[in-house]
């Protein structure tokens, strides 16, 4: 008997590691012994394997199995390295020759009656396998769809370890079994909600079109029922449909969650909408062995919608900060850093105070004035400056509603065509650069050559930099605003008025 070997994929965050699954046979006590820094979950797939294995009807050798997952200082989390074990112990027993499992990456998880549970993460696993130039690779029925959905692999689908065996060429009956299917999450998806049920707000919903075009952060503030979260909620219909890159990476982050990601890709945004009671890990991702993506992480290439901001706990939003300004987020951990994408839009609401009245044109506020300063200030300035939309919406009256029937009002597909047609202008433009949305061009380079607008444009915008009115961060990120506007009225460049009109959205709930 000699060593067999197969390979199996190690997931830290969206990245995957080849790992290569041993086992050797010795003439010892029976045990099955697993060194290679498995963690708990994946330490307990020694007893999985053994009931699948014999269940199976090719019960593990009485003798002692070593196996060894290399590299050996690389953390390897889950259950996802049951099949790999399995077919390594039955190999090493020449159940099944070694020279077959050894061209085919085994990823899935085993139940005590052989059969194979889908397994989180498979999209990312398998692009990894692909790109460390591995063309076969063995996954549960239950995540055929999802493997299929990365080019150039040959996806083996096997309801059980039985199946498994037979493919490779393990003399054994074939028996019928009810293969574990995954939930399609996809199927649930609520359809997206249309921008012409909003009735009023008009700034709110213009303000909303320039978020979109340029990729900006918004912050609502208004009395309960003045439409921030109905706002919030149609921002990604407006948003175009996501490029082949952000696809990949948003489809990755579902699967990594367990989610069903149907025959194809993602190919819209996502939103997210924690609660005001998450953690920081919740909001970010974490997790004491496997490291999981959070709300933040989830919301990548689409919008995450922050309803009663401050009630958030303060490190929760401070947290935000860095992925605001990077489009990253890192996790570190003693052994390991996983980065995950954190490129969002982030949609804040807020109610002026605790009571919520405070400026409400039908009822009074009860607040005193250093409570209402308190409430607000749970939001601090440094995030806030990041936020490039700062805008009041107010309740509608009963004048508007009345006249809502008689005006034309922005339908989601028409806001969409504008969005799309703006960033088409703004990505045109930025051709020469890394960057393809406004709200990604630093400052410097609109302050720039490139880029720099007239004095007579901007005299508005210094005045408020010159009495404190803003900071140099806000003043670039008005500048940003103002591209965006000028890209959504089809200008070639902003004029005062866009200017003006950028400094009202970072100014107008104030």
């Amino acid at each position: 008997m000699s060593v067999a070997r197969t390979h199996a994929i190690a997931l830290l965050g969206m990245t995957g590691s080849l790992v290569e699954v041993e086992a050797d046979i010795s003439a010892n006590l029976p045990a099955i012994i697993l060194i290679g820094l498995p963690d708990a979950a994946l330490s307990q797939a020694t007893h999985r394997v053994r009931m699948a294995a014999k269940n199976s009807g090719s019960a593990l050798t009485p003798h002692r199995l070593t196996v060894n997952l290399s590299p050996a200082a690389l953390p390897k989390h889950g259950s996802g390295f049951d099949l790999a074990i399995a077919l390594a112990c039955l190999a090493a027993d020449n159940i099944v020759p070694p020279a077959s499992i050894d061209k085919v990456v085994h990823i899935g998880e085993l139940a005590l009656d052989g059969r194979l549970r889908p397994t989180a993460g498979i999209l990312p696993a398998v692009i990894a396998a692909s790109k460390r130039g591995h063309r076969q690779v063995m996954v549960p029925v239950g995540n055929a769809q999802e493997a299929s959905l990365v080019p150039g692999m040959r996806v083996i689908a096997v309801a059980s370890l039985r199946e498994a065996l037979i493919w490779h060429g393990a003399a054994i009956e074939p028996v019928d079994v009810d293969p574990i299917m995954q939930h399609d999450d996809a199927a649930d998806a609520q359809t997206e909600l249309d921008l012409v049920d909003v009735v009023g707000n008009d700034e709110a919903v213009l303000a909303l079109q320039v978020a979109a075009a340029g990729g900006h952060h918004v912050f609502m503030l208004g009395p309960p029922g003045s439409g921030k979260t109905m706002l919030a909620a149609r921002l990604p219909g407006i948003l175009p449909d996501l490029d082949t890159a952000a696809s990949l990476e948003v489809s990755s982050l579902r699967s990594l969650t367990g989610s069903g990601l149907g025959r194809s890709l993602v190919t819209r945004p996502p939103l997210e909408a924690p609660h005001h009671t998450a953690t920081a890990a919740a909001m970010i991702g974490g997790g004491t062995g496997q490291i999981r993506p959070g709300a933040a992480v989830r919301a990548a290439h689409g919008v995450l919608f922050l309803d009663e901001a401050p009630e958030f706990a303060a490190p929760v939003l401070d947290a935000l900060r860095q992925p605001l300004e990077s489009g990253l987020i890192s996790i570190h951990r003693a052994n390991a850093t996983a980065t995950f994408p954190g490129r969002f839009q982030l949609v804040m609401a807020a109610n002026p105070c605790p009571c919520g009245q405070y400026g409400a044109s039908d009822k009074e506020c009860t607040c005193p004035p250093n409570a209402r300063r308190r409430y607000l200030a749970k939001i601090s300035g440094p995030l806030l400056d990041r936020i490039d939309i700062q805008l009041g919406v107010q309740r509608i009256t009963a004048a508007q509603l009345r006249l809502a029937d008689t005006e034309e009002r922005v339908t989601s597909a028409a806001a969409r065509a504008r969005v799309e047609s703006a960033r088409a202008a703004a990505a045109e433009r930025l051709a020469p650069t890394p960057w393809t949305l406004n709200s990604q061009v630093p400052g410097p380079w609109l302050r720039g050559p490139h880029a720099r607008l007239g004095g007579a444009i901007t005299a508005g915008l210094d005045r408020a930099l010159e009495r404190g009115g803003i900071t140099m961060r806000g003043y670039d990120r008005v500048l940003k605003v103002a591209w965006s506007i000028a890209d959504l009225e089809g200008l070639t460049s902003p004029g005062a008025d866009q200017v003006g009109q950028a400094l009202y959205l970072r100014k107008g709930m104030s």
